[in-house]
């Protein structure tokens, strides 16, 4: 017994709809590229006006309480790893030795310690970012300004300074750095610094706009639990300039911290 059935026409459409290949679907057009923080259409755009600018030479103001270290407080809990690295600096110490001497043997000091070196740094602030040279190795730190997020941290490059993003907030600017290395990178003597370290800064002026004051925050869930906050200030310098300056081994072969293994623990 055979039966019948009607085909229509739409079903007849349909059904060569799927036996035909579809076309692909066009690609979802690929964002924008990002222009560089120097690019004249970048700096070109409307922003508001910024509460203060730091283009200048300024130096950390060492003072009794504002010191160039970045120890943390006492009630900070650090993780066993990094306690370990504290009590054997701590050892070290007080036995006249140098504990992971890394800027003596020509590692770069890296964030926070850049920015308290007894060298100057060269400040060059633009609509799109700030531009930090520092007289101590010639280091560099870029603070972006022009509203870009931060790169994703499965292709972000990491450095000793990080990826500095910047925001203004009323008379202060925010920065938040991420993208840290974790190799021959301190925070203090005996203070390790993880990939995991995240910094913020809010940075302002104060008095007459001839001091620099950054308040500190800093987190790394590898080294201490929570955060904790420290603030340091820095005088404006209008007579000096920062000059070229690289750290070379050969130069630094006098150094007792350098060439002494009584003074030295790696």
């Amino acid at each position: 017994m055979y039966m019948r059935f009607a085909i229509t026409a739409p079903a007849l459409f349909a059904m060569a709809s799927l036996a035909w290949p579809q076309a692909p679907s066009a690609p979802a057009p690929a964002p924008p590229a990002q222009l560089g923080a120097l690019a004249p259409a970048n700096i070109a755009k409307p922003r508001p006006a910024p509460p203060f600018d730091i283009t200048g030479t300024w130096l950390h103001a060492m003072a009794r309480d504002n010191p160039f270290t970045f120890t943390p407080p006492p009630d900070v809990k650090l993780t066993p790893a990094a306690q370990a690295q504290l009590d054997a600096a701590k050892k070290a110490r007080a036995e006249g030795k140098a504990y992971h001497d890394d800027i003596g043997q020509c590692w770069p000091a890296g964030l926070p310690v850049i920015m308290t070196r007894v060298w100057p740094i060269a400040m060059i602030q633009k609509p799109t970012a700030i531009f930090m040279v520092s007289g101590f190795m010639n280091s560099t730190r870029i603070i972006y300004l022009d509203g870009r997020k931060h790169t994703d941290p499965d292709v972000i490059i990491p450095s000793f300074n990080g990826e500095s993003i910047g925001h203004w907030e009323g008379d202060s600017l925010v920065v938040d750095t991420v993208g840290f290395v974790d190799d021959h990178h301190w925070i203090d003597n005996g203070i390790p610094a993880s990939d995991q370290l995240h910094i913020v800064e809010r940075m302002r002026l104060i008095g007459d706009g001839s001091m620099l004051q950054i308040e500190y925050t800093f987190s790394d869930p590898k080294n201490y639990v929570g955060d904790w906050k420290v603030t340091k200030r820095w005088k404006r310098v209008d007579d000096t300039d920062i000059t070229e300056a690289s750290c070379l081994p050969d130069l630094n072969a006098h150094m007792p911290s350098v060439t002494s293994k009584t003074v030295n623990i790696h």
